[in-house]
C-alpha cells in the first residue's frame, strides 16, 4: 500500500504543468542566464545618464560605487552588514518613470546548480531578489523616482571573496503568464558587485 502511494505521488508530480515564475526565474527554476532570456529590452529608459542603480551602506547612507561602475562590499569575518538597493530614474527625467523595478543578486557560477540559493558558497543573505513598485524616498536621491529596499549579508566561516552580478529590470505593464515577452516593456541593466572579507 505504501509503495503504491509513492507511485501515485510520483505520477502526480510528473503530470503537473510547467511552472512559471516572476520575478525572477534566472538561475532559480532553470538555467536562464539573465532577465533577457524571458523579457524584451524594449523600454524607453535605456540611457545610463538618467538611470539610478546604486548600493548604499544602510548606516552611513553612502554609495559603495567604484570608479569603474562596480560595487565593493567589505566585511570583517562573521560581520553582518545591511545595504540599500536603490533603482530608478533621476529627478527631472523627461520620460514617464517605470512602474516597478525587479532585481537579483546572483553568482553566475551557480546557475544550473541544484541549490536554491544562488549566492556564493559560505555567504548568507536575507533578500537577494525583489520586485517593488516605484515610489520610495531616500535623501541621497531626493525627488527621484526610485525603489529602495534593504538586504543583509554575512560571510560564514567558509566564505571567500566573491563576485556577483546585480541584474536589474525597469518595467511598465504586466507580463502575460507563460508569455513573458508580451504585455510588459522594460530595460535591462547589469552591474558587478564584489564581496570582500577583510583580513
Amino acid at each position: 500500500m505504501k509503495k503504491n502511494s509513492y507511485l501515485l505521488a510520483a505520477i502526480f508530480v510528473l503530470c503537473l504543468p510547467a511552472a512559471y515564475a516572476y520575478p525572477p526565474a534566472v538561475g532559480i527554476l532553470g538555467t536562464a542566464k539573465d532577465c533577457l532570456s524571458c523579457h524584451l529590452n524594449n523600454g524607453p529608459w535605456q540611457e545610463e545618464a538618467n538611470t539610478i542603480i546604486d548600493i548604499l551602506d544602510k548606516e552611513t547612507q553612502k554609495s559603495l560605487k567604484q570608479a569603474d561602475g562596480s560595487f565593493s562590499l567589505e566585511f570583517h569575518p562573521g560581520e553582518t552588514r545591511t545595504f540599500l538597493t536603490v533603482i530608478g530614474r533621476v529627478k527631472g527625467d523627461d520620460k514617464a518613470p517605470p512602474y516597478r523595478n525587479a532585481w537579483l543578486y546572483i553568482d553566475p557560477q551557480t546557475i544550473g546548480g541544484s541549490a536554491l540559493s544562488k549566492f556564493p558558497p559560505g555567504w548568507e543573505v536575507n533578500l537577494p531578489m525583489a520586485c517593488r513598485l516605484v515610489g520610495d524616498k531616500i535623501a541621497l536621491y531626493e525627488g527621484a523616482q526610485v525603489t529602495v529596499l534593504p538586504m543583509s549579508i554575512r560571510p560564514g566561516g567558509t566564505a571567500k571573496d566573491a563576485e556577483l552580478a546585480l541584474q536589474v529590470m525597469l518595467t511598465q505593464g504586466d507580463a502575460v503568464k507563460g508569455k513573458a515577452k508580451e504585455g510588459m516593456i522594460g530595460n535591462y541593466f547589469e552591474r558587478k558587485v564584489k564581496l570582500k572579507i577583510l583580513k
